[in-house]
């Protein structure tokens, strides 16, 4: 009998050595909880730690885009929601990445991050120029909303440092400010409907103003590289909205670093898009991950082999 338990525990012990040399702790790096990124990423980690086999993924808050690529630079398994502009001054070691190139790769493409500028009546803002003398919050410290914001700035010919009086404060700060007449604008670019934004938009003694800046995408091309398209944010979007908001749209994109193994970038991106319905359930930007969205000219970051190599599968060539 002895020996029947000392075995059976042998046994046990070797499954569960078995088990951990095959585990997997990943970590999502996503946004802010008023945010898209947020949501999405709880989502993924929820599909990937259920459905791939060892793995087990978390959904981190974090500063933003810039804050994610920091992460995915530091080597520890991250995978990154990111916009393509702040991924390719990463990958190039470019403004906030200076001297410091993260060697990244695109999983996959997600969905259009909408630029929002932000005002409510009163406030006297009603186009770009009017963000002259005024108080704006152009995102938190460690943002990608904060990089585009500072180009549509550039690009609409004011100073960022002499003509705002700037903040940099989250979008659910911001949104708290502006309630409070702190702010009178404030710069977010995510996807659609933001919770923030909306909160904002439905609270009484209110109304929206959402700033049109689509004019300035040619020059902010000009100067970045295609990055940027014009787009509109549909006036039902947001409660109060008089008319649809001509802005400035960039994409989203899913990065990891470059060490990543094949096999784990293959499940990841299978799962994604085998599980996309659990996904829409949670935020329905999600309906925008299409295979058909997946080509080197929606991200600036060379693809995964692994994502890569379930693409090919599905038939999508990436070139």
């Amino acid at each position: 009998m002895q020996t029947i338990k000392s075995s059976l525990s042998l046994f046990l012990a070797g499954l569960t050595l078995s088990f951990s040399a095959h585990a997997q702790n990943i970590s999502i790096a996503t946004g802010g909880t008023s945010g898209v990124y947020y949501p999405l990423g709880g989502g993924m980690a929820a599909v990937l730690s259920k459905y791939v086999p060892g793995m087990q993924a978390t959904a981190e808050v974090t500063g933003g885009s810039v804050d994610n690529l920091k992460l995915i630079g530091s080597g520890k398994p991250y995978i990154g929601f990111t916009m393509a502009d702040a991924s390719l001054d990463a990958y190039r070691g470019e403004d906030k990445f200076k001297g410091n190139k993260i060697p990244l790769r695109t999983l996959m493409v997600l969905y259009p991050n909408r630029m929002h500028v932000v005002s409510v009546e009163g406030r006297g803002v009603a186009k770009i120029a009017d963000l002259k003398g005024k108080r704006v919050s152009t995102g938190s410290p460690g943002s990608a909303t904060e990089v585009m914001a500072f180009r549509v700035i550039e690009a609409a010919g004011l100073d960022k440092d002499k003509d705002l009086k700037r903040e940099r404060l989250s979008v659910a700060e911001s949104v708290n400010a502006i309630k409070d007449g702190k702010i009178d604008a404030f710069f977010w670019v995510g996807g659609l409907p933001t919770a923030g934004v909306t909160d904002l938009a439905n609270t009484p003694g209110n109304k929206i103003k959402m700033v049109d800046h689509a004019e300035v995408v040619a020059a902010m091309n000009k100067k970045y590289g295609n990055l940027y398209v014009e787009d509109v944010i549909p006036k039902d979007m947001y409660k109060g909205m008089d008319s649809d908001n001509k802005q400035a749209t960039v994409m989203n994109i899913l990065v990891v670093n470059e060490t990543m193994d094949d096999k784990t970038a293959y499940n990841i991106v299978k799962t994604i898009f085998d599980k996309r319905d659990d996904l829409i359930a949670v935020h329905k930007e999600a309906i925008n991950f299409k295979l058909e969205n997946q080509k080197s000219s929606a991200t600036p970051i060379p693809f995964h082999p692994g994502a890569a190599k379930y693409f090919a599968e599905k038939g999508i060539k990436l070139n």
